[in-house]
């Protein structure tokens, strides 16, 4: 038996607890505030949920005919949204290469202290390519989304003497303790990489607000629609109020009014292009007596890219942006154990995983590089 070292596999924004695609688009989209706000402290982009999340229940009980396979396959993956080939495939690249790089970091912790190694992976499953060298069989498998580093320690197949001194269980704690954290080592640096990489190829997206809250969409036949609210339009003032830069009460500003006033004239001064203007809407009425208008309602920020003019200032970027997203994942860590049991169900594998990361890909290229040092600092 060989020990193996494996890494674990409207308007209100999804709950960082949730491993979903809502949420990783809302966190890699136009999400950063303007640069010189963000270093060493949280986004403003993990705003507080005022809603519950959107996510992959894994809970709903599955109704399915139990002759036919295929159809069970198609439902219990219905979910997930993989989109092209080439987004699949280079969603289940990135999630390979970190894996790699994860292994190779307990491998190489090993390996550089003399300890014995058997075995190194790439992959789980049948053995589609393999070699030996130095006592090491190094191998390819036939499902990529894994791998481990093998250790002759309990292998009833290794020659090796029980009382071997380069066993990795009969070296001393410390030894074992290097190898155990090389592997979050590993990753740790191959995200500080990826960021420095995206730092200096396509620069890091910076959100810069505007005042007021952008439409994005308007529902067909909708009370926005019938009162000539379009796509696009920035809502600067409702009823008289003016409305500040983005923040995350701008938008639940706006919701708030609408859904105190149904069925009563609302009076927005809406930015169309370069004019301003008033459209009065009269909210509908929900079942439980709130106002409606069938709207989308986002903050109104620009995106711009952040390049940096030396290397010295690419370091000083990348710096700043690894420590921030290490803070956004510590503390979605902390929520996560802060309120386990609503999510306990809501931790996703390497399918999930790979969904978001493809819907990610087909975004942005921005999206997939954070994505990629999101993963890494997760494991």
């Amino acid at each position: 038996m060989l020990l193996h070292f494996s890494p674990a596999s409207s308007t209100s924004p999804p709950s960082p607890s949730s491993f979903t695609s809502n949420y990783f688009l809302h966190r890699l989209s136009i999400s950063r505030p303007p640069y010189l706000e963000f270093p060493l402290k949280p986004r403003t982009h993990l705003f507080k949920p005022t809603s519950p999340p959107v996510s992959y229940s894994t809970k709903t009980k599955l109704l399915y005919p139990s002759a036919n396979r295929a159809d069970f396959r198609s439902y219990a993956l219905s979910g997930f949204d993989f989109g092209s080939v080439e987004s699949v495939l280079e969603a289940a690249g990135v999630l390979t290469a970190i894996i790699v790089v994860h292994e190779t970091g307990h491998f190489l912790a090993a390996y550089l202290q003399g300890i014995r190694v058997s075995k190194f992976a790439v992959g789980f499953g049948p053995i589609l390519a393999k070699f030996n060298a130095n006592d090491v069989e190094y191998s390819i498998r036939a499902f990529p989304l894994g791998g481990f580093v093998g250790f002759p320690d309990n292998d009833p197949d290794s020659d090796i003497p029980d009382d071997d001194a380069n066993l990795l269980k009969n070296r001393p704690i410390l030894d074992r303790v290097i190898v155990i954290s090389a592997g979050v080592v590993a990753n740790i640096i191959f995200a500080y990489a990826i960021i420095f990489t995206q730092v200096l190829s396509v620069g890091l997206p910076v959100q810069e607000p505007f005042s007021g809250v952008l439409v994005p969409d308007v529902r067909p036949f909708s009370a926005a629609s019938r009162d000539g609210l379009l796509p696009g339009d920035v809502i600067l003032a409702i009823n008289g109020i003016q409305l500040p830069e983005t923040g995350p009460r701008v938008v639940s500003q706006v919701v708030d009014i609408i859904k105190k006033n149904p069925k009563r004239n609302v009076f927005l001064k809406v930015e169309r292009g370069k004019q301003d203007f008033e459209i009065g809407v009269t909210p509908d009425e929900n079942v439980d007596g709130t106002g409606k208008i069938g709207v989308q309602l986002s903050p109104n920020i620009k995106i711009t890219k952040l390049r940096p003019n030396n290397i010295f200032e690419a370091f000083n970027y990348a710096g700043k942006e690894f420590w921030g997203l290490t803070y956004n994942v510590l503390d979605s860590l902390k929520q996560t154990f802060m309120n386990f049991s609503q999510s306990a169900s809501k931790v996703s594998g390497p399918v999930a995983i790979i969904a978001v990361g493809a819907e990610v890909a087909r975004s942005t290229v921005d999206g997939l590089y954070e994505f990629a040092a999101l993963l890494n600092l997760n494991l």
